[in-house]
């Protein structure tokens, strides 16, 4: 449940970034759409995100059209990675086995970058 709801707020804060910093579209318009996902392994909890300068939509699933996912072992690994998301969070993440990148690794880092502007 907690990520059930954590997910949600992520969609919220991506929407409120996108509405309030000039900077966060300008970085969506300048490198394009950006399609993404987070889910367990088991894909029991999935929510993905499509993102543009235009309008970021969430929903629940997990797509198969997506540039980018990140799939979790269980809740509990991708609760502890999402609170901290650092590049040295997922690195640790991918070598343990509790993440698994399915996309590209440029993807990750545009991600990351757009994140960071999230309050």
């Amino acid at each position: 449940m907690k990520l059930r709801m954590l997910l949600w707020l992520l969609g919220w804060m991506l929407k409120r970034a996108r509405r309030r910093q000039g900077r966060f579209r300008d970085l969506l318009r300048d490198k394009g759409r950006l399609d993404w996902g987070i889910a367990t392994e088991d894909l029991s909890i999935a929510r993905h995100y499509r993102m543009s300068a235009e309008a970021i939509d969430s929903a629940p699933g997990l797509p198969v059209d997506l540039d980018l996912e990140l799939r979790f072992r269980d809740a509990d690994s991708a609760l502890a990675i999402l609170k901290r998301p650092t590049q040295r969070a997922f690195l640790d993440g991918m070598i343990d086995g509790r993440v698994r990148l399915v996309g590209d690794s440029r993807d990750l880092q545009r991600l990351q970058k757009l994140l960071g502007h999230l309050r």
